[in-house]
C-alpha cells in the first residue's frame, strides 16, 4: 500500500514538496484554500499530480498518512486542529525533504539578517567551488532540488514556520543571526515561544556538529545558559574577543576556528554597517568549516553587493535617494534601516502589525524621520506612536500614492526610505512584490 501524502499550500514549497513526494513512491494529493499560480498548477499537471484550489475537501485530506503544511498555515487552521485530533503526523518541507538527501546542511535563521547571511554563505560556497545550491525560505524549494539529486550542499535560510514543523531535521552547521520580537501573532504574543521556536534549528544536532551564533545577543545567552546544546559552539561578537569564533579588533574581522586564524579589513566588505558585519562573520565561519579557502572568502566578501529589498538603493531623483528595504518586516529590521540613515528621512511604514511594539524606534525617529507616510490598512498604532514627534504624517492607500507623497515630501539631499516594520499581505502579495511596486513607482516619477 502507497502512504498517503497530503500536502496543504500549492505555492513554492507545497509543489516541490509534491514532485519528490510523487518520486519517492507517496499517493500525492495537494490542497490549496486559495487559488494556485498557473505556473505550479503546470508542474502538478505534468507530474500528473492530483490537486484542488480555492477551498479543501477534508474527507480527501483526513485520509492521510502524513501532512506536509505550507509555512503560512498556522496550527489554529480548523483543518490541521482536525487533522491532529486524529493523529495525523503534520510536518514542514524541510523536515520530508532532509530524509531524502546525504548533502551537508548548513541551516541559517534569525528575527533579522538570515536571507543576507544566506545569500553571502551561498555565494562564497560557490565562489569556492562546492557544489551547493540555495533554498529554504529563499528561492527554488529545498523539496525540489532535493528531487533532482544534484547537489552535496545545501544553504538553507530557515523561518521560525519551518522548524516548527520539524522532528528529526538537523542541519550539519546551524546559525542563529539574532532575536526580536516578530510574528508573535502566530505565538500567543508571547516572545518565549518564538525564541524556543528559532531554538529547534540546533535541538536534533550532535557533538559532530557546530552552532554559530551573534554573542552579543542577551536573549540568545540567556537561553544558551539554560539550555545545554549538543553542538560546538562558534559564537561572534562586535563588542569583545573570543577565544573561538569571529570577532572585531581594530576595524578588522578575526576569525579563529581549531587553530586556524583568518582576518579581513571591514571597510573592504562590499556591504556596510555593524550588522552586515555580523552578517559576514557567520557567512565566514561557515565557510571556514566547509574548507573554503581565506583567499576566495575574502573577495566574495568584497563582491557582494547584498539582497533585493534590503536596503536597496533604487534611484537618486534630484538629489534624492530612494531606498527600498521592503524585507523590513518587522520592527528590528526597520531600526537597523532607519539607524542607517544619514540624511533627513521620509519613512514610508506600515502593513500588517504582528504585535509591533514600536517605542524602540523612537529616538532615531526623532533624530532622522522629517516626515512618515503609512501604508497599510489600518495605522491607527503608527500615528499614534509617532504623532507626538514627527510633524507630517500622512495616509496612502497604495504604493503609487505613497512615492507620490514622498516626492513631494522630500527636499535636497534627503532620504526616501520603504522599510515598513509590518508584514504586507494587505495591499501586496509579499513583501517582494512590495519591494518591486515601490522600485517601479520610483521609476515613474
Amino acid at each position: 500500500m502507497k502512504q498517503r501524502l497530503v500536502i496543504l499550500g500549492g505555492g513554492e514549497s507545497g509543489v516541490g514538496t509534491a514532485v519528490l513526494g510523487k518520486k519517492k513512491g507517496f499517493e500525492v494529493f495537494v490542497s490549496d484554500f486559495g487559488k494556485i499560480k498557473n505556473k505550479y498548477k503546470q508542474v502538478l499537471i505534468n507530474n500528473e499530480i492530483e490537486w484542488e484550489d480555492e477551498g479543501h475537501s477534508d474527507e480527501k485530506i483526513l485520509l492521510a498518512d502524513l501532512i506536509m503544511k505550507s509555512p503560512g498555515i498556522p496550527d489554529t487552521a480548523p483543518i490541521i486542529k482536525k487533522l491532529l485530533k486524529k493523529g495525523v503526523k503534520v510536518i514542514s518541507e524541510i523536515e520530508f525533504a532532509s530524509k531524502y538527501t546525504k548533502a551537508t546542511i548548513v541551516g541559517i535563521t534569525g528575527s533579522n539578517g538570515k536571507t543576507t547571511t544566506a545569500s553571502l554563505t551561498y555565494e562564497i560556497l560557490k565562489n569556492g567551488a562546492l557544489n551547493v545550491a540555495l533554498g529554504g525560505n529563499i528561492g527554488k524549494s529545498f523539496a525540489e532540488q532535493v528531487s533532482e539529486e544534484r547537489y552535496e550542499n545545501f544553504v538553507l535560510e530557515l523561518s521560525s514556520f519551518q522548524l516548527d514543523g520539524i522532528e528529526i531535521f538537523a542541519p550539519h552547521i546551524a546559525v542563529l543571526t539574532n532575536l526580536s520580537p516578530d510574528h508573535l501573532d502566530r505565538y500567543e504574543y508571547k516572545y518565549e515561544n518564538y525564541i524556543a521556536s528559532k531554538f529547534r534549528i540546533v535541538m536534533n544536532q550532535t557533538s559532530q556538529d557546530y552552532f554559530i551564533y551573534d554573542a552579543d545577543d542577551e536573549e540568545i545567552q540567556q537561553w544558551l545558559s539554560k539550555n545545554p546544546i549538543k553542538s560546538r559552539p562558534l559564537p561572534f561578537s562586535t563588542k569583545r574577543e573570543l577565544t573561538q569564533g569571529a570577532f572585531k579588533k581594530n576595524n578588522e574581522i578575526i576569525l579563529k576556528i581549531n587553530n586556524k586564524e583568518f582576518n579581513m579589513p571591514i571597510a573592504t566588505i562590499g556591504i556596510q554597517g555593524e550588522h552586515n558585519v555580523k552578517n559576514a562573520m557567520a557567512a565566514s565561519t561557515v565557510a571556514t568549516l566547509l574548507r573554503i579557502r581565506k583567499q576566495t572568502i575574502r573577495e566574495s566578501l568584497e563582491g557582494f553587493q547584498g539582497v533585493e529589498h534590503r536596503l536597496e538603493k533604487v534611484l537618486k531623483i534630484n538629489n534624492v535617494m530612494y531606498i527600498n528595504d521592503s524585507k523590513a518586516t518587522n520592527v528590528n529590521a526597520t531600526f537597523y534601516a532607519l539607524d542607517s540613515m544619514e540624511n533627513p528621512t521620509v519613512w514610508i511604514v506600515g502593513g500588517v502589525d504582528k504585535g509591533n511594539d514600536y517605542s524602540e524606534l523612537l529616538p532615531l525617529v526623532n533624530e532622522k524621520v522629517k516626515a512618515i507616510i503609512c501604508l497599510g490598512v489600518n495605522n491607527e498604532k503608527l500615528i499614534n506612536a509617532f504623532g507626538n514627534i514627527v510633524d507630517t504624517i500622512v495616509e496612502a492607500d497604495s504604493m503609487a500614492k505613497a512615492v507620490e507623497t514622498a516626492y513631494k515630501l522630500a527636499e535636497r539631499n534627503n532620504t526616501v526610505l520603504l522599510s515598513p516594520a509590518c508584514a504586507s499581505f494587505d495591499l501586496f502579495e509579499n513583501y517582494e512584490d512590495r519591494g518591486r511596486q515601490f522600485k517601479e513607482s520610483v521609476r515613474n516619477l
